[in-house]
């Protein structure tokens, strides 16, 4: 289990973005070679990435690169180098169908990379979420959605409001595609970094849908994120009991227990005990080796 409360996008661009990065307290961070670099320093974003994620220092960190989208002149030279760095996954923007994890897949085996170099999908156009089953039962090397609900919200002419109702639909339907495939999913940006109630708001909501996290694009969300995604002191409390009263249920011969005058089955003990074990994993610094 990796937590993924926060994701932060870091510009490869950016040596000092780079650097900080380091002492931040994100769960992954996600080297940006596509919006966040202009087409003229593309090949030296990604040398400055590959340098940086060489020599090292993110500790614990899952570490992704936002490869550029498939059709542009820069896919193939970011595939191959993403090869042969120690990375954890590649991000493809612009993903529509099942073709584009695919052909990312061949060129990164054809590189040389590593079996365990995963592969993630923004999932931000219509025609995307259409087609999000099929884009997550691609390929085995599958591993995370992540929303890109700027452009999404673009692409519908939906309006912006508080807590996204024009969006629900979307946003449902892509966690549904990823929890069917056993991936990870996670929710979009949220671009006033001036508005925290806003983006706590976002967070709240989005943790009640069932994303994982929040992709961020600034470090003074971090914490928040952080905060509203992890189980806090009574989620682990919770959980604890539900297990305990499970058990003791199980040693009388019981297929079920009673807890609080709730119902207590198998699969509320297997989602205490995944909430217990990110818990767990979410005690263990960043910074250890």
């Amino acid at each position: 289990m990796r937590p993924r409360r926060s994701v932060l996008f870091v510009p490869g661009i950016n040596a000092r973005a780079l650097d900080k990065a380091r002492g931040l307290d994100a769960d992954a961070l996600i080297f940006d070679l596509e919006d966040s670099v202009a087409p003229d320093v593309k090949a030296k974003a990604r040398a400055a990435i590959a340098a940086a994620v060489a020599q090292g220092g993110y500790g614990r960190r899952e570490l992704i690169l936002r490869i550029n989208a498939l059709n542009t002149e820069w896919a193939e030279d970011d595939l191959r180098a993403a090869a042969q760095m120690k990375l954890d996954a590649i991000l493809l923007p612009k993903v529509e169908s099942e073709a584009e994890p695919r052909k990312a897949e061949a060129s990164l085996i054809s590189a040389g990379a590593p079996l365990d170099l995963g592969i993630w999908c923004m999932i931000e156009t219509a025609r995307a979420v259409l087609h999000a089953e099929a884009i997550a039962a691609a390929t085995p090397r599958l591993k995370a959605f992540v929303m890109g609900t700027a452009d999404l919200s673009k692409e519908i002419h939906a309006e912006e409001t508080p807590l996204r109702e024009p969006m629900t639909t979307a946003l449902g339907l892509c966690i549904l595609a990823a929890r069917a495939y056993g991936l990870a999913v996670l929710d979009g940006v949220h671009f006033d970094i001036t508005d925290t109630d806003g983006f706590v708001r976002s967070c709240r909501q989005g943790r009640m849908l069932g994303f994982d996290g929040k992709t961020l694009i600034h470090p003074s969300t971090i914490a928040d994120a952080n905060r509203i995604f992890a189980p806090d002191a009574a989620a682990i409390a919770h959980a604890r009991r539900v297990i305990a009263a499970f058990d003791e249920a199980k040693a009388q011969g019981k297929g079920m227990a009673v807890l609080d005058g709730h119902l207590i089955e198998r699969l509320h003990v297997a989602d205490a005990e995944r909430i217990l074990a990110l818990a767990a994993v979410i005690g263990m610094p960043h910074t250890a080796s």
